[in-house]
């Protein structure tokens, strides 16, 4: 608006410039503009400052519009940096884990190959006591004893001994199943994590 006032006092000025008489400086006079032609050429200035005037203000609000979008995008860039970070550090929390489960999963097969070593062992020796068992019992009914009671008496001690191996035995059969079960649980849960 400021535009076309500007050119509207500049049009008026130039008005009164050449409302005055021209000086000769040739043979053909010139003729002054008609006042319809400066009328018609004082809209189109009017018309050119309001153009300019709306090519401004729009121009503005566009910049107005990518600025206030830039912002924007910047703030959404600043959080994505930021979810990027926080996926980095959990991509790292998960490594540890992970390695930490392996250590645990190499120490579990560790402990099973020694249960069962140590499993057979006691099977080993539960084998060759039922054979000694076997072999007194041979040798009770072969020879005379010196006293039935007292062969009761060791005869229910190698029962009892013998009872106790059972029960050890098998308690560590199912500690080494409970062993067995767990490292396929945690090698699944490795292998799910991969």
């Amino acid at each position: 608006m400021i535009w076309a006032l500007c050119l509207l006092c500049m049009a008026g000025g130039l008005r009164e410039a050449h409302a005055g008489p021209l000086p000769k400086t040739s043979k053909v006079e010139d003729k002054a503009a008609p006042q319809e032609e400066v009328n018609v050429l004082m809209f189109g200035v009017i018309q050119l400052s309001e153009s300019l005037n709306y090519v401004y203000e729009t121009t503005a609000a566009k910049i107005g519009k990518i600025s206030k979008a830039l912002t924007s995008h910047e703030g959404t860039l600043q959080m994505l940096g930021k979810q990027t970070e926080q996926a980095a550090k959990e991509e790292k929390e998960m490594k540890d884990v992970l390695q930490s489960l392996k250590a645990q999963m190499a120490e579990q097969q560790d402990q099973t190959v020694m249960t069962k070593d140590w499993l057979a062992s006691m099977e080993q020796e539960e084998v060759e006591l039922k054979t000694k068992v076997r072999r007194l019992e041979m040798y009770l009914n072969n020879f005379a004893p010196t006293s039935i009671k007292e062969l009761q008496e060791r005869a229910e001690e190698h029962s009892y001994v013998l009872k106790c191996l059972q029960d050890l035995t098998q308690f560590h059969k199912e500690n080494i199943e409970t062993q067995i079960k767990q490292l396929s649980k945690l090698q699944r849960m490795s292998e799910a994590k991969t």
